[in-house]
């Protein structure tokens, strides 16, 4: 990406914006925007393009929208060469954070291994899903059942093993989970009630077949019979001609012979009614029965138990029960459990290898850490806590933080650091995760255009570098490309001078329906540049406290010129008389090399002075360095004459005299309803122009920050005074 061709029209308060960016000499732009211009507004239509969304007016909706953002070569900039960097954003973490955690041989090695292992995986879990009647979490509920934790499938299938592959039957492979396992069934099944009656019913139930002919608890119910004779017919026991002898339990009688599946069916068939259909045992389930007509997912399983009492006993542990009917699933699909097993354990010894490598590579993931730890002030260091974990477990990957301070350190977890934080501290996990998504597209060779905007809000001083020190690192990357938008005038003159050109810096000028991107000025000291176009007279007003300050510094505040100047920035006796001959004598008795020579040397300075910040008025919004000093004095100047011309005490005033002026017309006007208006545009007088007048070379930042809207909606106001 070479170039940039961006035409914008109605997004997000942006009504036209046409610029193209030339990347091929340097790959960064900085770009300062007075608050209010559009600085918001490009980051969020960039934003909607890596999100592939539409942008468009949130206060017009229905005006027309043109999004053009283009290469070279004419081609749209697709969503994945953007990314928007955000001032913040508390829920932001990078989604390419795992791919930074082991070296991309270690990960085909791994995920060649893993292929095969996950194919017999999901077959198994098929079938598996079809029998428990789950539709998702399948594996997860394996995991749980066996381990109580997630992510352990593995672990859970090795663990049951031998029960699987034994020789019985599968008991209850016929069995719903789903119809038992659910929340609502659970809560009734867990209440001291249901207990209470489940009981009474096994311990009837356990009566019963001690009493049987043919039945033994915990060794030979009906369960276990069925299961017996369907295994003899499936293997052609009684088709070899063989047979089997039941020994009943009363010696009295003989010895029972059993030549068919079917006699051996109807002695088992015959023995269970005569315990299923016993009066005692009837009740006892009648009694649960009872409970299970409470709502319409109770009787559903009411329905279900009533097709399948054989499970009612296993009600009474339902842990024990839970295992036993994923045993009975995986034994219904015995081929493919073992063939999933068989693969992992083919796979197991080369995955542990992997394992233990990855956690010992110095890997991106590591390095993110350490540029973190090094560049930026906190009082806490990171760790890597699982890195075998995110390859073996799929993990999401995590950090540990390591709090610190004089009396040692503590691991703490990142919702109680969070609680310990400052703001800016805060802010700082968020570029964390800003640094792994751009170490990510690094190793990805992913070209990129990052959209930078005003990130260093809220941040002290040594992290503000920090932060520059990283833009600065981006800026060197031949993949990548950066447009830095910001407010902040010392920020944007602090790039300039570390990493960004001269040429490649821009400020914003905003007209009633455009929005202009054009070379910046100021981002050198401005006053030597003043002094060179002293023929603009705009730059010559604004230029007067300057050299005020000048005198001030060189001789002293009782001079005839400092006290001449003072009377241009505030109203004095004199004020009304200077004259711009005499503000040309000064200028060259200051700068004798000046040679400075005014048109009108007989005009007044003062009247000046408000012909031109009449002018100022109409002026586009941008930077407007000397437009916004004009006003700011014209500002004051109008103010300290109503309150002269209409207060009583007219006295000269010493030190602070906007403000004293002020309290003086409080004093007298403060009880009088009309002129609360006049206290209130005074009020801002006093505000906000101060800190605009009395500045140097070294603090003109916050002036040239606040809008031109607000000053000339101020001057505006006190001209109608």
């Amino acid at each position: 990406m070479n170039q940039l061709k961006i035409n914008l029209k109605n997004c997000y308060g942006i009504k036209k914006l046409e610029k193209d960016f030339d990347f091929l000499s340097n790959g960064t732009y900085a770009i300062y925007a007075p608050n209010g211009v559009m600085k918001t507004s490009f980051a969020k239509t960039f934003k909607d393009l890596s999100l592939g969304l539409n942008s468009k007016d949130l206060i017009f909706p229905e005006r027309e929208t043109i999004r053009e953002i283009k290469k070279e070569d004419g081609s749209d900039v697709t969503k994945e060469e953007i990314f928007v960097v955000e001032p913040y954003n508390e829920n932001f973490n990078s989604e390419k954070m795992s791919t930074l955690l082991v070296n991309k041989e270690l990960k085909g090695r791994y995920d060649e291994i893993h292929l095969k292992i996950d194919e017999e995986k999901d077959r198994l879990l098929k079938e598996l899903r079809i029998l428990s009647g789950l539709r998702d979490d399948t594996e997860e509920e394996i995991s749980r059942t066996f381990t109580s934790e997630d992510n352990r499938l593995f672990d859970s299938l090795g663990r049951v093993e031998k029960e699987v592959t034994d020789t019985s039957e599968p008991a209850y492979s016929d069995i719903s989970y789903k119809e038992i396992f659910n929340e609502k069934v659970l809560n009734f099944l867990r209440t001291k009630d249901f207990k209470e009656k489940i009981e009474q019913y096994i311990k009837k139930y356990d009566e019963l077949i001690e009493g049987s002919n043919y039945f033994k608890k915990g060794v030979f119910n009906h369960n276990n019979a069925a299961v017996i004779a369907k295994s003899l017919m499936d293997n052609g026991f009684f088709e070899a001609k063989h047979s089997v002898f039941l020994n009943p339990k009363n010696t009295k009688e003989s010895k029972n012979e059993i030549h068919t599946k079917e006699e051996l069916e109807k002695v088992i068939d015959e023995e269970k009614k005569a315990i299923l259909n016993n009066p005692d045992l009837a009740k006892a389930f009648e009694d649960l029965d009872n409970k299970l007509k409470a709502n319409k997912e109770l009787r559903d399983f009411r329905d279900y138990l009533l097709n399948n009492l054989k499970i009612l006993p296993e009600l009474k542990n339902l842990d024990s029960f839970r295992q036993k009917l994923w045993v009975s699933y995986f034994k219904s699909q015995k081929d493919l459990y073992t063939n999933f097993l068989k693969e992992y354990h083919l796979g197991k010894g080369e995955l542990d290898k992997i394992i233990e490598q990855a956690k010992t590579e110095a890997t991106h993931w590591k390095s993110v850490i350490e540029i973190f730890n090094k560049r930026f002030s906190v009082p806490f260091i990171l760790t890597m806590r699982n890195q075998g974990d995110v390859i073996l477990k799929r993990d999401v990957p995590s950090i540990a933080f390591v709090f610190k301070d004089p009396n040692g350190e503590v691991s703490v977890e990142k919702a109680n650091l969070l609680q310990a934080l400052s703001s800016g501290e805060k802010r700082a996990l968020y570029i964390l995760n800003i640094i792994f998504e751009v170490q990510a597209r690094k190793d990805e060779n992913q070209e990129t255009l990052f959209i930078v905007d005003d990130i260093v809000d809220s941040f002290d001083y040594k992290n503000k570098y920090a932060i520059i020190e990283y833009l600065k690192d981006i800026s060197e990357d031949t993949n990548f490309r950066q447009i830095i938008l910001t407010h902040n005038f010392d920020f944007f003159r602090t790039v300039q001078s570390r990493f960004v050109p001269y040429d490649n810096c821009l400020m914003v000028e905003k007209t009633a329906e455009e929005v202009k991107i054009a070379k910046a000025d100021y981002i050198r000291n401005p006053f030597k540049y003043w002094m060179v176009h002293l023929d603009d007279d705009k730059k010559l007003i604004a230029s007067i406290p300057f050299v005020r300050n000048l005198i001030e510094y060189t001789k002293d505040t009782k001079d005839v010129d400092f006290l001449k100047l003072t009377s241009l920035l505030h109203i004095k006796s004199d004020s009304d008389s200077i004259l711009k001959s005499d503000l040309q004598n000064i200028y060259n008795k200051v700068f004798p090399n000046l040679s400075l020579t005014l048109a009108d040397g007989h005009k007044k300075v003062i009247d000046f002075i408000f012909d031109l910040a009449d002018t100022c008025l109409t002026a586009t919004e941008s930077i407007n360095l000397e437009n916004k000093v004009l006003l700011s004095i014209a500002t004051r100047l109008k103010a300290e004459k109503f309150i002269l011309n209409k207060t009583t005490d007219k006295s000269e005033v010493v030190g602070n005299q906007t403000r004293k002026l002020f309290e003086r017309f409080k004093i007298e006007f403060g009880g009088t309803s009309s002129e609360q208006e006049n206290i209130k545009a005074l009020e801002q007088v006093n505000l906000m122009t101060p800190e605009n007048i009395h500045f140097n070379s070294f603090m003109y930042e916050p002036i040239l920050d606040m809008s031109d809207e607000h000053l000339k909606n101020l001057y505006s106001e006190v001209k109608k005074l």
